[in-house]
């Protein structure tokens, strides 16, 4: 994984380009990995060095193996994402947050495997979908009455919820919840 280090402490202030490919043997260094096995990828890394911090710019893109949920099958997904890690100046080297670290200005190089690897598992969808199954119906996309699958139409919903509402408006209000309203109201005045 050594060539996935940057030598930062060699770089003048600006900016600086890095490319990296990303394949099934990149994939192997990581042992929780049970999503990806697979896949052909590019990443670039564009360095900022400023005098009191260095600004990583990640853009990933290709394709990935991934394993349908629904039918078993194997399939490549086209994955394009773009993220940023900031590396600040500091006493000691720690993680601030998820995209801040702290580094001291002597850190000869930042290894950027696991932030790659990292990148692209958040890239990921949740359902992982075989194209060719996109377009059927998901289990919450449908209610079930009576044993009969009953597909509900988005203006179905829309005027169910409409006469939901009318229905609430039109309800008279219990009188002591109007007590308590005015009550309530009183306090905040």
């Amino acid at each position: 994984m050594k060539t996935f280090d940057i030598e930062v402490i060699k770089f003048k202030e600006g900016q600086h380009e890095f490319d990296f490919e990303i394949n099934e043997i990149f994939f192997r260094h990581f042992e929780d990995n049970e999503i990806l096995d697979k896949g052909n990828l590019t990443v670039r890394v564009l360095m900022d060095k400023g005098p009191n911090l260095i600004e990583l710019e990640f853009q990933i893109q290709g394709t990935v193996e991934l394993t349908c949920d629904r039918s078993l099958e194997v399939f490549d997904y086209e994955l394009e994402t773009s993220e940023v890690m900031i590396y600040k100046y500091g006493p000691i080297e720690q993680e601030i947050d998820e995209n801040v670290s702290m580094i001291t200005r002597d850190t000869p190089s930042i290894n950027v495997a696991q932030l790659i690897y990292e990148f692209i598992l958040l890239a990921l969808p949740a359902k992982k979908i075989h194209p060719d199954h996109r377009n059927e119906l998901d289990e919450e996309d449908y209610d079930v009455e009576g044993g009969f699958v009953y597909i509900q139409s988005e203006e179905e919903e829309n005027l169910e919820e409409s006469s939901e509402t009318e229905e609430n408006e039109s309800k008279p209000v219990d009188p002591r919840w109007e007590q308590l309203l005015k009550l309530k109201n009183k306090e905040q005045s």
